[in-house]
């Protein structure tokens, strides 16, 4: 497994693990105080732990593609909600915020971080020929 790929994994599982601890956190917090009885119901709302994922997988993943990803899931999925508070542009929004999200993953898809890389290793009759040739 090569370098990149085994800190890409990292970074997956250490995203996974932050995202089960504050689930946790947020349902406990939940038993013991009642976000809805303090005026705060939308903290436990299901659709919204798909947003606290994304926020999460772009804060602690270095690929930033899946949290860009759930983000855009999210968006979609709480369209409805969006265009409420948006109001009179919400003819507008799902087509310029699909635009927007195509933009931003093209522009992400441009940038090429390569990983270091060591020169191949070369057979010893090839180092022969080449100490010749100096």
């Amino acid at each position: 497994m090569s370098a990149a790929k085994a800190n890409n994994n990292r970074d997956t599982y250490k995203a996974t693990a932050i995202t089960l601890i504050v689930f946790g956190i947020l349902y406990l917090v939940d038993k013991l105080v009642h976000f809805s009885a303090i005026g705060l119901p939308w903290v436990m709302n299901k659709d919204n732990f798909l947003l606290y994922t994304a926020v999460i997988f772009l804060l602690f993943k270095h690929d930033k593609s899946v949290g860009l990803v759930l983000i855009g899931l999210w968006l979609i999925l709480n369209f409805g909600l969006i265009t409420a508070l948006l109001g009179t542009m919400s003819a507008y929004l799902l087509p310029l915020a699909l635009l927007a999200l195509g933009a931003i993953l093209y522009w992400l898809s441009l940038i090429h971080i390569s990983e270091p890389t060591r020169q191949a290793e070369i057979s010893y009759a090839v180092f022969c020929l080449k100490k010749k040739k100096t």
